[in-house]
This record gives C-alpha cells, structure tokens and sequence, in this order.
C-alpha cells in the first residue's frame, strides 16, 4: 500500500533541463535536480538550458526510487499498463519503448507479432507471449487498425536488413517516418532517406 501511494506521488516533473545523457536526463524543479530516465525519443526533444516537462512514473525499490519519464501521457499510460505484466520491470518497459512508438508496440500486440519484443534486449520468446497473452484484449481495437502499418513496417525492416543496416538502424529510422507516409516501399523509401541525412 505504501509504495503504491509513493509511485503515484510525482506524476509530472516541469523545470529546466539542466543535462542530457545517453538514457536519462536531469531536470530542476523548484531547486531540485530530478534524474530521470528516459526513451531516446524523449530525450531528443530536451535542451540543456531550456524548460522542459515530462510525464513520470516513480519505481519503488528497497534501495532506490528510480523516476521514468514520457513526452506523451499516452506513453506513460502504456509504460505502465507493461508494468501489470509479471516479470516485466520498468527497464525492460523503458527498453521495449525505445524500439518503436507506442501505437507500433499497441498494434503489434494486437496483431500477436512478438518480433518486435524479441528484439530488445532482456525480452526473450517466453516473456513477449506473456505480453502478448497479457495485453492483447487491453489494447483496444485502434491498434488492430494500425495492424496494416505494422505490417509495412516489418516488409521495410527486412528490406534494409538485406541492403545491409542494423535492426536499430531500421528501427531508428521507421520511428522517424510520418503515419501518413503507408505502404512498405513507401515507408522503405523514406526510412532510407532519413538514414541518409543522418
């Protein structure tokens, strides 16, 4: 009951930034330095020296509170909704949002594609059904409507694997490509380009 009423504590952290680094940012509010870590996406969108607010979620552990923060409520919501799943702790969540967009992460469960949590780190084969087992009738039917971009996204992937570029570089990339932007070839396209101006 008490970590619950703690987790619940700092829902929202707003102040300057005062520094970025790889996984985590620190932001002042009120005098204080807040540590918290972060999806890469949501630390590109940080300055040093500039306000800044993030969506937060406080983990509690007998030695440490650990905060984890989201540019999108939306985000933190489904931070949190991977956190219900038995064996998934706030690392592995954060890991599982660095490798695609939420609403990719929603539809890919919708559709029971685990591929895209057996390429994190730390998720193996047993934990991503779990998640999909766990989640699938949580999501909603949105992400079963998305299912189609997944599947574009999956025919990209595999096309920039064979011309030579990491899984992360794809991955990278496709997060990058507008949803307006459909179809494989499309999507390839412009995942290809964005690698390019890199």
């Amino acid at each position: 009951m008490q970590s619950e009423y703690y987790t619940e504590m700092i829902g929202h952290i707003e102040g300057k930034v005062r520094a970025v680094r790889a996984g985590f940012c620190v932001i002042d509010a009120g005098g204080v330095g807040y540590k918290v870590a972060a999806t890469t996406e949501t630390l590109a969108h940080l300055r040093e020296g500039h306000g800044a607010g993030v969506w937060t979620h406080l983990a509690v552990r007998e030695d440490a509170l650990d905060l984890y923060g989201f540019a999108a409520e939306s985000d933190l919501r489904f931070f949190e909704l991977l956190l219900t799943v038995p064996g998934v702790g706030p690392k592995s969540a954060l890991a599982i949002l660095n490798i695609a967009s939420a609403d990719m992460l929603r539809s890919a469960i919708a559709a029971g594609n685990d591929s895209y949590l057996t390429n994190v780190s730390g998720i193996g084969r047993k934990t991503a059904q779990k998640i999909l087992l766990e989640l699938k009738d949580k999501v909603g039917r949105a992400a079963e409507a998305a299912a189609g971009q997944l599947e574009s996204d999956e025919e990209a992937l595999a096309a920039m694997r064979a011309l030579g570029y990491s899984l992360h570089e794809g991955r990278d990339a496709l997060k990058k490509v507008p949803g307006t932007v459909s179809g494989s070839r499309e999507r390839l396209r412009e995942a290809l380009k964005i690698i390019g101006g890199a």
